[in-house]
């Protein structure tokens, strides 16, 4: 017999291998699988706190002579506003958000501080009172800084916020155009300014809500023909 049949038949032999197993060894160590946690977006309450706030703060400033206190703004900036924006920043800073978290910590002070403005327990309005009971000028004219101080830093978040969506964008221009109207209307006493500053502030809330329910309202909670597209305003790459 040849030596090519001969490693043939060893080739052929070799196509038959079984492997064995030895039972006695170690069974390999499990491999963990990692957990994956799951974040929610905390961006829509801030948001929708945003909006209702400056919803309620501009109605009542467009029904001003029907409504004598505005005692209501207290309750909505202080419980709502500047609990739940500043809760809201404090997530967005934790998620590694910081422009989001710097927007709506900065607004979730501003709301505390406007809330605080008609606490008779700050006493800031009775600073300002004649010994007759009237308000002065000085007061009006102290509110018109104030609101000029948040129009600046309100532009400011404009700035950096060009390339995110078009309603965040919308919310922001008509908020500085609302603060900029209120805000010369405390200096001058001009009624049509006011008249401006709450109709622009009802804009501008409207544009918080769209945003906000572009992000709340999901696959998983909604219909398609109900979800609102986000708008984004400028491509990743520009």
């Amino acid at each position: 017999m040849s030596s090519n049949s001969i490693t043939e038949k060893e080739g052929s032999k070799d196509n038959y291998y079984v492997q064995t197993v030895n039972m006695d060894a170690p069974a390999p160590p499990a491999q963990m699988q990692p957990y994956q946690r799951t974040f929610g977006n905390p961006a829509p309450l801030g948001m929708l706190a945003y909006g209702t706030v400056f919803l309620c703060s501009s109605i009542l400033t467009l029904a001003s002579k029907s409504v004598g206190s505005p005692s209501l703004v207290m309750v909505f900036a202080t419980f709502y506003g500047g609990i739940s924006q500043t809760l809201v920043g404090m997530w967005e800073m934790f998620l590694g958000n910081t422009f989001s978290a710097t927007v709506f910590t900065t607004y979730g002070g501003f709301n505390f501080s406007y809330g605080a403005l008609y606490l008779p327990q700050i006493g800031l309005a009775a600073a300002y009172t004649g010994a007759d009971g009237v308000i002065g000028q000085e007061f009006y004219n102290a509110i018109g800084i104030y609101l000029g101080i948040w129009d600046l830093i309100t532009f400011v978040f404009l700035l950096g916020a060009i390339r995110t969506t078009a309603p965040i964008v919308a919310t922001l221009f008509f908020t500085v155009c609302a603060l900029t109207c209120l805000s010369a209307n405390a200096f001058t006493g001009n009624a049509h300014l006011a008249t401006a500053g709450g109709a622009l502030g009802i804009i501008a809330s409207f544009g918080a809500y769209y945003g906000a329910l572009s992000l709340f309202w999901t696959q998983q909670t909604t219909f398609s023909f109900i979800r609102l597209p986000p708008l984004i305003t400028a491509p990743s790459n520009v």
